[in-house]
């Protein structure tokens, strides 16, 4: 499941990303392949952490499982 992180709060994405030329179709992040392909990969400062993704809007996205 994808969420967006801010601040104290996750936000679920179509929230956020239906205002995005980047999103899909639905309103959705481009998420192909277990990968978001909107936006790049940042490197977990902890390794039990999610893989998180900075999208071109900005906003960082977590893939929660």
């Amino acid at each position: 499941m994808l969420v967006i992180l801010m601040e104290n709060q996750l936000i679920e994405p179509e929230q956020v990303c239906q205002g995005c030329l980047l999103a899909n179709q639905k309103g959705q992040p481009r998420w192909k392949g277990g990968q978001l392909t909107c936006g790049q990969l940042v490197e977990k400062p902890i390794h039990d952490q999610p893989d998180q993704y900075q999208c071109q809007m900005g906003f960082r996205i977590a893939d929660i499982k």
